[in-house]
């Protein structure tokens, strides 16, 4: 930053101020520092930021260039300050917000969806105040921006709250540079802004109303048990009772979740502390502005519906983000009503989150009892976050979405404008330029072409917001991803017309890499554990050891392969794979054995044929098929309902005995199972408790990751490991594999914001293809493909 001079004659400053800093309140922060310094000029959004001129004596300008960015709005983010010398006028009247330059090239960055800010509590709780029960209250510290914003750089003209012509007093307000909602864009009120309605199921003997009788009428429909579709910020969610046992099984058996837990919403943080287990970061995280859901440890004793969360360790809770969601579970004096909701995803297993409202009353029919819906119009789906909380505090990020996107992260090394797609699971696209990259919202899995409209249009959303515009596009290179496919149609629009295709687990390495801040010039051996990845001979890759870096990678272990009958039709049902596992073993299947006698006749002979043969079946190092194998072999879960429930209900198992039993399967000298299934049908026979079987599983394979490191650091030299893949969603795992290899001396790179589930593969695949494309002198090891 250029000093001013400290002559006391009149200097003028152009200041430029880069990051995080529209949609914040940062120019009526602006404006209130200029004029309390008694100083002249503008400020003014700009596509490169906010530009501000400020002209006065000389020890004034310097102070109020000194206070800037350290004096910042609570949501905003400076990254840059620049201040240019300029001629002094002494023309301007005093200091002034102008219009936003709409035309200028350049960029600035938008903040994510922020939950209601304690004032706009205050005053939605008070009867005296004008916003008493306002389900729209907002102001310029909280409410939605990347849900409203259709353009930048941000103004209202350009968000979906345009329509609604601001009254006198909120256009007062909006004018009053002492005012909170100065230039705040989504200002309303009951008078001006978007109204709500309550839409009846046909037959259900709900009557259609409107503000505030739509409200009082949806929380009694909610006591009574009913299930209601609530639009909030980034979409609709279906909501009941929590405690209800009746709405929350009729949820589940007409959202066709199957066993899937269900998130819920606290009506505030004393309620959480009841029914589950808060600690600090806990407590940091659930009251945070960002509002995601937190992965809790349920209490014994706890209230709820046994169907909220069967078979799960965790309880996903949150607290209200909005005032609708506020008001739905009840201000003081409120007749009583539930305290806790499942609040999950509006939309049919499978599908993409329903945002617009006459496409809610179909594709939700059947679901809800009743709609309670508003008219501000929805610019961009966005799902709820998901994280935990480590025992050391930090986050493990599980679904990066709203309060998170569309926030960007710094890269360690630049690259050129490129978008990567993800895969077909948890799918989310990322946005590459220069020293940033911008995650898009939580799409889903791309399995109908619903989901592949949503990633299109999230991508020309996130085009919009962030200006970049792709040279290069990115994808897995498993040829049968529906999201592969789009990669190859999206690239065909381009100058490059060739896609970059990157292996699945040096993307989900390449990942971590990135998100830890680390140029690449040094390789880490990577430990890569899922569900499924396509490997380099066309197998199913899963449980991998790799020496990566973003140019290329070498694969120095896998865990022994096995076949997997029905490929991934077959991941449905783990008896089969734990068949499967005891074959590759040269193990029986003695009829005693859960799995054998959880398959059916059929299944039995079929699978007798099918496996020595190897047609039907796919060839698979997959860890997380490994945990779905032991789940079935301990009794735990035979048929999967949704992704990873088998794993899900053996960590919960483990969990019961973890503090209790230290002993470890030993996998074989060449990361082979076989021991480790011997071992638990030895411990199965005598009777040993299924907790224990599986606490003794997860440390086998926490050992097992720590014997591979340091086997390859003895032949590569490498000390930094980054553990990745969603099988690292396990937080037993996780920490036992990270605990012992740090007491070995390694460097641990584990996952923060950046999922380590495919939901933070675009990450990796960006860095890749900007690294390995062909024409880059890289590394032997490198392997990439080009079409």
């Amino acid at each position: 930053m250029t000093a001013p001079t400290t002559t006391s004659a009149a200097v003028r400053r152009r200041v430029t101020v880069r990051g995080t800093v529209q949609g914040v309140g940062f120019r009526p922060y602006v404006h209130r520092l200029a004029a309390g310094l008694g100083l002249t000029g503008f400020v003014g959004n700009t596509a490169h930021g906010v530009c501000i001129e400020v002209e006065g004596p000389a020890a004034d300008v310097e102070r109020f260039c000194g206070r800037l960015a350290e004096e910042a709005p609570p949501l905003a983010t400076v990254t840059a300050v620049a201040v240019e010398e300029t001629p002094a006028t002494g023309t301007d009247p005093g200091f002034t917000i102008r219009a936003t330059e709409q035309s200028a090239p350049g960029r600035t960055l938008l903040p994510p969806d922020t939950a209601t800010c304690a004032e706009c509590l205050r005053e939605l709780a008070d009867p005296a105040d004008r916003r008493h029960r306002h389900p729209f209250i907002t102001c310029t510290h909280c409410g939605p921006r990347f849900t409203i914003a259709t353009a930048m750089p941000y103004d209202r003209a350009v968000t979906t709250m345009s329509a609604f012509a601001m009254c006198p007093e909120c256009a007062r307000e909006y004018e009053a540079p002492a005012d909170r909602r100065f230039h705040a864009q989504p200002v309303a009120c009951p008078d001006c802004g978007p109204r709500l309605r309550l839409v009846p199921a046909a037959g259900s003997g709900v009557r259609a109303a409107r503000d505030g009788d739509a409200l009082s009428q949806a929380r009694e429909l909610l006591a009574a048990g009913r299930i209601l579709a609530v639009k909030g910020i980034g979409g609709y969610h279906l909501a009941c009772d929590a405690s209800a046992a009746h709405a929350v099984d009729t949820l589940r058996t007409r959202k066709a979740r199957g066993d899937k837990p269900f998130a819920v919403m606290c009506a505030d943080l004393a309620e959480a502390e009841r029914i589950a287990e808060v600690g600090p970061a806990e407590r940091a995280a659930l009251t945070s502005p960002r509002r995601p859901i937190v992965l809790l440890r349920p209490r014994r004793d706890v209230r709820l519906a046994t169907g909220v969360c069967p078979g799960s360790p965790h309880l996903g809770v949150m607290l209200p983000y909005t005032p609708v969601h506020t008001l739905l579970l009840g201000l003081p004096g409120d007749p009583p009503g539930p305290r806790v909701l499942v609040m999950t995803s509006g939309n049919r297993s499978g599908e993409p989150i329903v945002t617009d409202d006459d496409e809610a009353l179909t594709r939700l029919s059947g679901l809800a009892d009743a709609w309670l819906a508003h008219d501000r119009p929805i610019a961009s789906p966005c799902d709820d976050s998901l994280l935990r909380i480590r025992a050391d505090g930090t986050e493990q990020v599980l679904r990066r979405s709203r309060g998170y996107v569309p926030r960007p992260l710094r890269l360690p090394v630049p690259v050129r404008p490129a978008l990567a797609v993800g895969g077909d699971l948890k799918n989310a696209l990322c946005l590459g330029e220069g020293d940033l990259a911008w995650f898009g919202p939580h799409i889903g899995d791309m399995g109908d072409l619903a989901t592949l409209e949503a990633a299109a249009a999230a991508e020309r959303h996130l085009r919009r917001l962030t200006g970049v515009r792709p040279e290069l596009v990115a994808a897995d290179r498993h040829p049968g991803y529906h999201s592969s496919a789009w990669a190859r149609r999206r690239s065909a629009r381009l100058p490059s017309s060739a896609p970059v295709f990157v292996q699945h687990h040096h993307a989900h390495i390449a990942s971590v890499m990135a998100q830890a801040g680390l140029d690449g010039t040094t390789p880490v051996i990577g430990v890569a554990f899922d569900g499924t990845g396509y490997g380099d001979e066309g197998t199913v890759w899963g449980g991998e050891v790799l020496v990566a870096d973003y140019t290329g990678y070498r694969r120095l272990a896998h865990l022994a392969p096995a076949p997997l009958p029905g490929g991934d039709a077959g991941v449905a049902n783990p008896c089969r794979t734990a068949l499967a596992r005891l074959w590759a073993a040269g193990l029986p299947w003695d009829p005693d054995l859960p799995s054998v006698s959880a398959c059916t006749a059929e299944e039995l002979r079929l699978l007798e044929r099918q496996l020595p043969s190897g047609v039907g079946c796919a060839s698979t190092s997959s860890m997380g098929r490994l945990f779905d194998a032991v789940s079935s072999l301990a009794g735990v879960c035979h048929r999967a309902g949704y992704e990873a429930q088998a794993a899900l209900e053996l960590e919960a198992q483990a969990c019961q005995a973890w503090d209790l039993d230290t002993a470890a399967y030993p996998f074989g000298d060449r990361f082979d199972p076989a021991p480790v299934l011997r071992a638990l049908l030895t411990d199965l026979r005598r009777g040993t408790p299924v907790p224990v079987i599986a606490a003794r599983f997860h440390r086998g394979v926490a050992h097992t990751v720590a014997a591979l490191c340091r086997r390859a650091r003895r032949d590569t030299g490498l000390d930094t490991v980054a553990l990745t893949g969603g099988v690292f969603a396990n937080a037993l795992l996780e920490s036992a594999s990270a605990e012992l290899l740090r007491d070995d001396g390694f460097t641990v790179l584990l996952h923060g914001e950046v999922p380590p589930n495919d939901g933070g593969l675009a990450l990796g695949q960006l860095m890749v293809a900007a690294h390995g494309r062909p024409g880059h002198e890289g590394r032997k090891t490198a392997r990439y493909e080009t079409e």
